[in-house]
């Protein structure tokens, strides 16, 4: 089963280095095709803003500090450091970043600091709406930003032409430092569990989060918000790939009519909706914008799992919160330095106010809907959840080509009604197999008895 495994790793990763290559040498392509060298439109300066070469400084930048710390984490373990350094402050440092403290919390953690459940101030309806209104202005306002910023110009006149902000790493970082900052009130405000986990295993989580918010804005130079949207909601599709190939899972007959009927939306979609731009409408940047909601959905599905694990260690979502921040401003915060990004976002920043606004109010929303999202979860549960974010995909599409007149055929309203429609079947029929299995639990611990 290993060998079976590490074999398809290793083949997915020789096609995926090939496509990446090929890709990297059709875009470097175009990019001398349309300046030449010299001057401020030359090729050197469209080299700079060319994707791959902006994700790998971004990579150098990450390195500089993870392969130092690996080195030092590495010699800390095998060298038996604790047994060494006695009990100062040094030695409860590393025992926290490297080892953690999960031995010395109680067994029973939970029991003893949880005190009894507040009865509800609010009707349960009340609370249902206030969750809604919550998640959805949130992340509607983050979507319809986060479009602006990045595909429209500022500082346009009938003279002169707009500019537009390139620094997609500068947009995460400032998202990161206002979560990591409420995070932080937060845990000083309200009483959480004990801490246990090692703080370098959030460390994971946060470069694939902050690689995955970066692709996620970078893409959007290449397609369209509703592309995206689209896009984010077929992830289904590459989770069960990949289950099905590297874990040998198994899957409901409706989960396949549900990715059947997703990427039948997803294609007619895409076959219908024109580029609305000129300057984009080539197969080359089309597939680069692809390519780019692939790592996307790679590097936000690890995140999801990884967090999945960390959570065994009784952490409450807000030092969850606090800790993947932190990192993310840590490895964000060194790329942006080593590059010269800060003075370059800061100096647009003078130029046009306007973006200023809309990078503060960006990262607002995006703070505030991470913090809606585990109380709306904590409330009412996972299904609850998903079907708000669900309705929220469909009204941001909506919304985005109300506001940016992005033009939709006939069909390509059929192919995103028709994607919404296996997402709501999707999470219907995970409700009845639910309940189905819990009856069969119930029936089945009622014949034992």
């Amino acid at each position: 089963m290993r060998g079976h495994v590490t074999k398809t790793l290793f083949i997915m990763a020789g096609v995926g280095f090939s496509v990446l290559l090929l890709v990297m040498i059709m875009d470097l392509g175009e990019v001398m095709a349309q300046s030449s060298w010299g001057g401020e439109g030359s090729s050197l300066a469209g080299l700079t803003d060319f994707w791959l070469f902006r994700f790998l400084l971004n990579v150098l930048g990450y390195a500089s500090i993870v392969i130092p710390a690996a080195i030092l984490i590495r010699y800390i373990k095998r060298s038996n450091f604790l047994e060494r350094s006695g009990k100062g402050c040094t030695y409860h440092l590393v025992k926290t970043c490297v080892y953690g403290t999960a031995d010395e919390l109680p067994t029973t953690q939970q029991e003893s600091e949880a005190g009894p459940p507040a009865p509800p101030r609010f009707p349960r309806w009340m609370v249902l709406i206030f969750c809604v209104v919550g998640l959805q202005g949130s992340y509607l306002t983050w979507g319809i930003l986060q479009e602006r910023i990045m595909r429209h110009e500022y500082g346009g006149t009938e003279e002169e032409p707009g500019e537009k902000f390139k620094n997609s790493q500068f947009l995460v970082f400032v998202n990161r430092i206002l979560a990591l900052t409420i995070a932080g009130i937060y845990l000083c405000i309200f009483r959480q569990p004990r801490h246990g986990c090692p703080m370098y295993k959030y460390s994971y989580a946060s470069l694939s989060n902050i690689m995955s918010s970066w692709c996620q804005y970078e893409a959007l130079k290449f397609v369209s918000f509703p592309t995206q949207v689209l896009a984010k909601a077929s992830k289904v599709i590459p989770v069960m790939l990949m289950g099905k190939v590297v874990s040998r899972k198994t899957y409901e007959y409706y989960e396949y009519v549900i990715a059947v009927l997703i990427s039948l939306g997803l294609s007619m979609f895409l076959i219908a909706h024109g580029p609305d731009d000129e300057k984009k409408s080539t197969t080359v940047t089309t597939f680069s914008g692809v390519l780019l909601l692939a790592g996307y959905m790679i590097f936000d599905s690890f995140t999801a799992n990884w967090q999945a694990e960390l959570y065994k260690y009784k952490m409450s979502s807000f030092q969850m919160m606090f800790g993947v921040n932190c990192f993310s401003c840590l490895f964000t915060s060194a790329a942006l330095l080593q590059q010269g990004g800060f003075i370059e976002a800061f100096s647009f920043m003078i130029r046009h106010h306007l973006f200023a606004f809309h990078v503060f109010l960006n990262s607002i929303c995006s703070a505030t809907g991470q913090m809606f999202i585990f109380f709306t979860i904590n409330q009412f549960g996972a299904m609850v959840f998903v079907i708000i974010m669900t309705t929220r995909q469909a009204l941001a599409i909506l919304l985005s080509c109300i506001i940016y007149a992005h033009p939709v055929s006939i069909m390509g309203g059929m192919g995103i009604g028709i994607v919404f429609v296996a997402m709501f079947l999707r999470v219907y029929a995970s409700h009845r197999m639910k309940q189905k299995k819990a009856r069969q639990q119930e029936s089945s611990n009622g014949v034992k008895v």
